[in-house]
């Protein structure tokens, strides 16, 4: 029989990535353990982005493509979901439209203006900030990497709290919204905080507060926009959930570049 945190981490890297993971339970309290462990999934994904971004630089390359390329893992091992889900959210939110029409232009298969334009701005701002990290040090370029994944996934991890509704009866979003207790949120906020600040460490003093903050950042940012959906829409979606996490990377990935 397989232990119950398994569940939670089964259910994190079989929903948030296209690892080999086969989820073997789908109730509240399989996705509960699941977005405690979403922090987990990003730094999976930071470290495989961060690697290829070294790789590349060890076999010659510039930073530029460096950029790209360790953008580009994230999008790759989420098969596109999490920027499917931020252009979604833009087209939904830029309509302008009644909860109901919006989230029936968000379930579309097409991308229209608004999330193109969303999607062009957020993935240049990414490889442009990690561009300036990279090409001033190798080594800030890859914690950057880190860091923003796992922030990304952070801000899923607190969308997920009790308290947040579902916009939707069925799909990702109802599946995960008000399963993680507030404190369980916040400890598990309070804890990659606190690591990111000391890998920044290594950086130096100035390093230290740098990261918490992108990571604070990104959290707020992805917060501003979760209660604007939330308004909008009457609550989260899988594509909510998506718009969330590339806010919160874009975000910490920017603030890092500061300073």
């Amino acid at each position: 029989m397989t232990p119950p945190p398994l569940h939670g981490l089964r259910f994190a890297f079989g929903t948030l990535s296209v690892l080999p993971v086969r989820v073997s339970r789908w109730d509240r309290g399989a996705a509960r353990g699941g977005m405690l462990c979403a922090p987990l999934v990003g730094a999976v994904l930071g470290l495989g982005a961060g690697a290829l971004g070294l790789l590349l630089l060890f076999l010659g390359a510039g930073p530029l493509l460096a950029a790209v390329a360790t953008v580009a893992v994230p999008a790759a091992l989420t098969r596109g979901l999490h920027l499917d889900g931020l252009a979604d959210t833009a087209d939904g939110l830029g309509s302008g439209k009644p909860a109901e029409d919006a989230l029936r232009i968000m379930k579309q298969s097409d991308i229209g203006p608004f999330g193109v334009i969303t999607l062009v701005l957020a993935l240049f701002a990414q490889v442009a900030a990690l561009f300036q990290l990279y090409d001033d040090s190798w080594a800030r370029g890859a914690l950057a990497a880190l860091v923003s994944a796992v922030a990304a996934r952070l801000a899923l991890t607190l969308a997920a709290r009790t308290g947040v509704p579902a916009a939707r009866p069925e799909g990702l979003g109802a599946a995960v919204a008000g399963v993680v207790p507030v404190p369980g949120a916040v400890a598990v906020a309070l804890a990659a905080t606190g690591v990111a600040a000391a890998a920044g460490a290594l950086f130096g003093t100035y390093d230290i507060a740098r990261t918490a903050l992108a990571v604070l950042a990104a959290l707020a940012a992805a917060e501003l926009l979760l209660r604007h959906c939330t308004r909008r829409f009457g609550g989260v979606t899988g594509d909510v959930f998506g718009g969330l996490a590339e806010t919160a990377a874009t975000t910490a990935l920017i603030v890092l570049t500061l300073g």
